[in-house]
C-alpha cells in the first residue's frame, strides 16, 4: 500500500489498484456464508474492513469524488454500510474545495424527535444526490435509500458501489431507470485475490 502522502496526489489508476488489493487483502473471505439478501454464497466481502480504514476511505473518497458530477449536491446511502463512504467523499471534496455534503438514510424512522428517515443538512428541493453503496447484490439496499430520497423531494437516478457481486443488482437498476456503476465487479476482486494469494 502507498504511504497516505502519495495517495493525495496519485493518479486514478493508482489509487484503483491500491483500493482493489485493500479490498482483495483485507475484505473479500471465502467459506459459507448467508448474504443480507437471504442468498448462500462461498464468498463474502465485508466493506467495513476497508472503509473504516484512514487509507480505505482516502482512497474511496478520491475515487468516488472523481466520478461524480458537478451538479451533484450531496451523496447518500442506507445505514450502515454506507455510512462511512459518504463521509469519505464527503471530507474529501471539502479537500478539493468542492464541498459535497453527506446524508445517511436510517432502516426505520428515528422513534424520537423528528422521526426522520434521513439524517443530514435538508436541500432544496430537486437537488440532485446519488446514492453510494458498499456491495451490491440484489440491489434492493440502494433502492431502498433512493425511495426514501425521492419521497423528500430530492432528485436521484444514480447508484454508485465499491463492488458489483453481479447477482442482479444492475439489471433491477436498470429496470427502475437508474444508471449504475461499480469501481469494481466481483470478478475483479477475485482475480486480485488469487494474485495476491500466489
Amino acid at each position: 500500500m502507498p504511504s497516505l502522502t502519495d495517495l493525495l496526489t496519485a493518479d486514478q489508476a493508482s489509487l484503483k489498484q491500491a483500493l482493489l488489493e485493500h479490498i482483495a487483502t483485507d475484505a473479500y473471505k471465502e467459506g459459507d456464508f448467508t448474504l443480507s439478501s437471504g442468498q448462500k454464497s462461498t464468498y463474502y466481502i465485508n466493506g467495513k474492513l476497508v472503509t473504516l480504514t484512514a487509507e480505505g476511505a482516502l482512497l474511496i473518497g478520491r475515487l468516488i469524488l472523481s466520478q461524480l458530477d458537478q451538479d451533484v449536491a450531496a451523496v447518500a446511502g442506507l445505514t450502515l454500510g454506507a455510512d462511512p463512504i459518504v463521509s469519505a467523499v464527503s471530507v474529501v471534496s471539502a479537500y478539493e474545495n468542492r464541498p459535497i455534503p453527506a446524508l445517511i438514510i436510517r432502516k426505520q424512522a428515528k422513534g424520537h424527535g423528528t422521526q426522520a428517515y434521513i439524517e443530514g443538512p435538508v436541500l432544496p428541493a430537486g437537488a440532485k444526490v446519488v446514492v453510494l453503496e458498499d456491495v451490491v447484490t440484489t440491489g434492493k439496499s440502494a433502492a431502498q435509500a433512493v425511495e426514501r430520497l425521492q419521497a423528500a423531494g430530492y432528485e436521484v437516478s444514480e447508484i454508485i458501489a465499491l463492488v458489483d457481486r453481479q447477482q442482479g443488482g444492475a439489471e433491477f437498476y436498470a429496470s427502475q431507470n437508474l444508471k449504475f456503476s461499480s469501481l469494481f465487479t466481483i470478478k475483479d476482486v477475485q482475480a486480485a485475490y488469487r494474485a495476491l494469494q500466489r
